[in-house]
């Protein structure tokens, strides 16, 4: 079954966003665990959690996929930075609890001139200091569009990071349809080639989820900057062929392109499953 939804406001609460995605034809979602650009969380009400839990459970959902903070970044040059991203990931962690067995992606960072081989030490360190092997969250990586000093644009970053954790049945990929594309991965001619590529250097096993998101700049451009689906380089073909590709098919794809409202998600979510074939 096509599981799709976009990023709610966490604002209205657990239930609140879990009615509202369904309201618009969504069957699963994604949220901020607090303000993407950081700062406190707010406490977790249970009994709003577990109705979550009940809701989604009855209406079919797929896995959420919850977004990190922006601002978690576990190989930046300052330490004080280092050591909120470990704070955060480990209290956000805990709160995943409240809806167990769902996704927990994040970025995984920016070396910030320190070179590659060192971002992705910090990040493997950071994973093996907080991932617990009673937790039900699965963390996700997410491919990056390499702008700047960016961890994670190639797949052999990512599979360096999975290999120096030791839990690694905790954690999971999430690729980014405008950031692979960005970062030079031709899924709009190539598509077969990519996931090929992908399988050889990390599984696909590993793949649990798909950002969808049409790219305002042209291949390679290392730019990340979302469109509309069907709007941007990558166009609606290309979509077509993402949701229906054997291995992503039963993915949760999570909508992240640049709406001003509900309604226009609601839009897109039609678009998609209009294209889908069952």
């Amino acid at each position: 079954m096509f599981k799709i939804g976009w990023h709610l406001s966490a604002s209205a609460g657990f239930l609140g966003m879990g009615k509202e995605a369904f309201e618009a034809g969504a069957n699963t979602f994604a949220f901020f665990t607090r303000n993407p650009r950081g700062g406190q969380a707010k406490p977790i009400e249970k009994e709003d959690a577990d109705a979550l839990c009940d809701f989604i459970k009855e209406k079919n959902f797929g896995k959420l996929v919850i977004h990190a903070p922006y601002t978690l970044n576990a190989c930046s040059d300052k330490e004080s930075v280092r050591d909120f991203a470990i704070q955060t990931f480990a209290d956000d962690l805990l709160r995943m609890e409240a809806t167990p067995g769902q996704y927990y992606n994040f970025h995984p960072g920016s070396h910030m001139k320190q070179g590659t081989e060192a971002g992705v030490k910090m990040i493997t360190d950071m994973l093996n200091t907080i991932l617990k092997p009673e937790q039900t969250t699965t963390v996700l990586l997410e491919t990056m569009a390499g702008k700047g000093s960016e961890v994670g644009s190639r797949f052999e970053e990512l599979k360096a990071i999975i290999d120096g954790v030791e839990l690694k049945e905790k954690l999971g990929v999430c690729m980014d349809t405008c950031h692979v594309y960005d970062a030079g991965y031709d899924i709009k001619n190539n598509l077969d080639g990519v996931l090929e590529q992908f399988d050889k250097i990390i599984g696909l096993d590993r793949l649990k989820a798909c950002h969808l998101n049409d790219s305002k700049n042209p291949f390679e451009s290392h730019k990340d900057r979302h469109e509309k689906i069907g709007q941007g380089s990558l166009g609606l073909e290309t979509f077509e062929k993402v949701i229906n590709h054997p291995a992503l098919r039963n993915l949760p794809f999570i909508l992240e392109t640049p709406q001003e409202s509900t309604a226009g998600y609601a839009e897109e979510i039609r678009l998609l499953r209009g294209l889908y074939r069952d």
